[in-house]
């Protein structure tokens, strides 16, 4: 005989497991308000299940905290779609200043969620021991240099250009936008960078993987 559902997955057959559906309510309330104090308690009550119930499913609350933070930044991820750029097409200054509008987007909407966990490294320690939850070869970092090589195979940038330095220095200028934000407390957007940033960062990024001119 299967074991007997809670209540609230009771209705229909086929649904989410009890596991499952914690770690998806988890992360609603992470989505809402962080996980700065979140507490079991408030994750049972929003899951409709006693307190106890999470610790038959979980190791303790930093297991499920860490599996709701994963699932959480997949969901941005998906949200936001892919790179909103093609290798060979339109211009490439354009198409970086879009990268860095997109790295900005994608960082202001997962970032939030780990203010507070400083204070909690287990989770931490957790989250990082998981896959990549863009998925494995496709974080924001490894699809840039992915592009920027593709371009690179044009002739559009420098054969010469490290893909790799230039992309950690797209996702490191958005780190620098967002995070100093999360740890005064507030929360950033997009909108907050100065409105000339993106701009900056590709004039500065094409000096070092720009063709050269021909002698």
């Amino acid at each position: 005989m299967s074991p007997r559902k809670a209540a609230v997955l009771r209705d229909g057959e086929g649904g989410p497991s009890l596991r499952e559906h914690l770690v998806a309510t988890a992360g609603r309330l992470i989505s809402r308000r962080g996980t700065a104090g979140l507490t079991v308690r408030e994750i049972a009550r929003e899951a409709r299940v006693a307190d106890g119930v999470l610790y038959n499913h979980f190791a303790g609350k930093e297991e499920l905290i860490a599996l709701a933070l994963h699932a959480h930044v997949r969901s941005v991820e998906r949200a936001l779609g892919g790179l909103p750029v093609r290798a060979g097409e339109g211009d490439v200054e354009a198409n970086l200043r879009a990268c860095v509008g997109y790295g900005l987007a994608l960082h202001a909407a997962f970032l939030p969620a780990f203010a507070g966990l400083l204070s909690q490294p287990e989770v931490l320690r957790l989250f990082d021991a998981m896959p990549n939850p863009l998925g494995d070869g496709h974080g924001l970092k490894a699809v840039l240099a992915g592009y920027l090589r593709a371009e690179q195979d044009l002739g559009r940038l420098s054969p010469d250009a490290s893909a790799e330095a230039a992309a950690m220095l797209i996702v490191g200028a958005c780190h620098e936008q967002v995070l100093p934000r999360l740890l005064l407390g507030s929360a950033p957007a997009p909108a907050d960078a100065p409105p000339d940033f993106a701009e900056g960062v590709v004039a500065t990024l094409m000096r070092g993987i720009a063709p050269r001119p021909a002698p």
